[in-house]
């Protein structure tokens, strides 16, 4: 990526609306804006005052394409760091696409998908958890991944990381300071002061690490696979939870063959729904691919909704199903509440080992009854509970989380070379290594591959 090049983008999304923004960044940016911007005052777009708006009209030579307002940023004070004006036009699709082409023709490049935030990164503006948790605020389909990517955006990663970065290169340089003038620094009885600060970090580093699942679940969703004999109400409560008539629902036994997948929002986290085929012996063969496919799902899943039909008694099917699941995180789900129940909740639950991981509701999906009580059971038996207070500190980053675990091994690896007194310059070989893999996480320390991976996952404009 070449930083002299000025690039340009339309920022807002391709789609009729009240206003689109173009954004142009680069040294070039106030020259071209001079070529194809007439403001009212007749002044320089260079001699603007930064972050201030003005009048005008976009031409492409004697032609007037557009009425709008420009926004003048110069550098630094901008996303990029840069020279950036921002062309504020009417919203629809063939206009905005004609002031861009205007832009570039006059001396711009298209923008890369995320090259505005890369270059935020790569000119000191953002770490790398920041450019990242743009992203993340952007795609946020519920308000516990909202407040973890804008707790994010705000630096409390980037904070922490630094912290414990600082604690491990004091180390090392006291080491390695100690090493070079022995007559001077002494390492007497130093083994034992830096086994406790070592260990501070890592509780810190494996508090961290064991944040991501939770994160995971808040920024992902839940998988959550439905699951039960045929008949017993599987998609009935599928239309119920989604508010609609997704599934197909008869009184035919064996109606859903293949999975239906859903994502659906339940209060502040978001499920992915899976309704699958009722589980049970069948000689129908489409209906046999139906049911080895369930028990797919059923292997991945991070929560199973057994559907019971409470009105007819236990069969072999339901008993089948609780010895695939009862290994898994299960909410019981007695259906049909509305009509008279023939079988008690101990008649299920007394099948399963360990009660911490199971949770009983009784619905009635024809009656569209419990779903209330289902989203407040969710959140309670998914989340711990200083996530829901939002208190924490959560790592929802998949790339984070493996560099925090490569950080936590090589910590370990000095423990080990202290309990077995190991020499002073074993440690800081590991000691650098945790710190390379943490400076991974902030950007200090990344390869340019992976940098354009990273942002090449971005909103074109962003």
């Amino acid at each position: 990526m070449n930083n002299n090049e000025t690039i340009a983008a339309i920022a807002t999304g391709l789609s009729e609306s009240g206003i689109s923004i173009i954004r142009v960044s680069g040294p070039d940016a106030f020259s071209i804006a001079d070529r194809i911007f007439s403001g009212k005052d007749r002044k320089k777009v260079s001699k603007y005052k930064s972050h201030t708006i003005h009048y005008g009209f976009i031409r492409d030579n004697d032609e007037v394409i557009d009425e709008v307002i420009l926004s003048v940023m110069k550098s630094p004070k901008s996303y990029t760091t840069e020279d950036t004006v921002e062309i504020n036009c009417h919203g629809g699709l063939l206009i905005s696409k004609k002031i861009l082409e205007t832009v570039i023709k006059n001396g711009a490049r298209l923008a890369l998908p995320g090259e505005f935030t890369k270059r935020a990164f790569l000119n000191g503006r953002i770490d790398l958890t920041r450019a990242e948790a743009i992203m993340d605020v952007i795609s946020a389909d519920n308000d516990l991944a909202l407040k973890a990517s804008v707790k994010h955006l705000r630096g409390d990663i980037f904070e922490k990381i630094l912290d414990l970065r600082n604690v491990i290169i004091h180390e090392t340089a006291f080491i390695e300071s100690a090493l070079d003038d022995p007559e001077h620094i002494s390492l007497d009885g130093y083994s034992d002061s830096l086994k406790g600060r070592i260990s501070n970090v890592l509780c810190e580093l494996i508090k961290m690490e064991r944040s991501a699942l939770d994160g995971q679940i808040i920024k992902d969703g839940i998988l959550t696979v439905i699951v039960g004999k045929p008949n017993a109400g599987k998609s009935s409560f599928l239309n119920m939870i989604i508010g609609k008539d997704k599934a197909i629902v008869t009184d035919i036994a064996g109606t859903t063959r293949d999975a239906l997948e859903q994502h659906v929002r339940i209060g502040d986290i978001s499920l992915n729904l899976v309704d699958t085929a009722g589980i049970r012996l069948t000689k129908d063969e489409v209906e046999k691919i139906g049911v080895e496919k369930s028990k797919e799902y059923l292997s991945e899943a991070d929560l199973v909704l057994f559907i019971v039909d409470s009105s007819i008694e236990l069969d072999k099917n339901d008993l089948d199903i609780i010895d695939l699941i009862k290994d898994k995180k299960v909410i019981i789900l007695f259906n049909k509440s509305d009509l008279e129940s023939v079988i008690e909740e101990k008649d299920v639950t007394d099948r399963f080992e360990n009660l911490d991981n199971l949770r009983v509701l009784k619905i009635s999906a024809k009656e569209k009854t419990g779903v209330e009580q289902f989203s407040d059971m969710i959140k309670e038996f998914i989340l711990d509970q200083s996530i829901s207070s939002n208190n924490e500190l959560l790592i929802t980053n998949e790339r984070h989380k493996e560099k925090i675990h490569e950080a936590i091994e090589s910590l370990n690896l000095v423990m080990d070379s202290i309990d077995n007194n190991m020499p002073e310059d074993f440690m800081t070989i590991d000691l650098m290594s945790a710190y390379a893999s943490l400076g991974e996480i902030i950007g200090e320390e990344i390869s340019e591959d992976l940098a354009n991976e990273i942002f090449s996952k971005f909103c074109m404009g962003k």
